[in-house]
């Protein structure tokens, strides 16, 4: 768990770069150009897991982690580790709000299962 826990907060830290430096557009191509890494399917590390050690690194990180971040850095881990992962860009237009959030077959599992509730889905990818 150690090691999965160092590897997201280095992805932390790389999308971090990226936001900082570049632009949305660059992390956008990032996320959606990152491959899914071929795996035994009974090999896998469960995203549970995943997720989870993401939790940890975001405590873990020195500064807040908002959600684009998190969920740029859970997408990449979750597809190097072969998961077919999608991270999407949702808004609520009264009050508006944006929020991104992680999915894996069409379940979100870095967040709460309701945000379809809440917002309305403007990109995958």
């Amino acid at each position: 768990m150690k090691r999965l826990v160092f590897e997201s907060w280095l992805l932390l830290l790389y999308v971090d770069r990226i936001m900082r430096w570049r632009r949305f557009r660059a992390l956008h191509r990032i996320v959606r150009e990152t491959p899914v890494k071929p795996g035994i399917p009974t090999r896998l590390v469960p995203h549970e897991n995943l997720s989870r050690a993401m939790d940890c690194a975001c405590v873990l990180y020195f500064k807040r982690v908002l959600c684009l971040q998190r969920s740029s850095a859970t997408t990449i881990l979750l597809r190097r580790h072969g998961w077919s992962a999608e991270m999407v860009i949702g808004a609520q237009l009264l009050p508006f709000k944006s929020h991104a959030w992680c999915e894996v077959r069409g379940a979100i599992v870095n967040d709460k299962p309701y945000l379809y509730d809440i917002y309305t889905v403007l990109e995958r990818c």
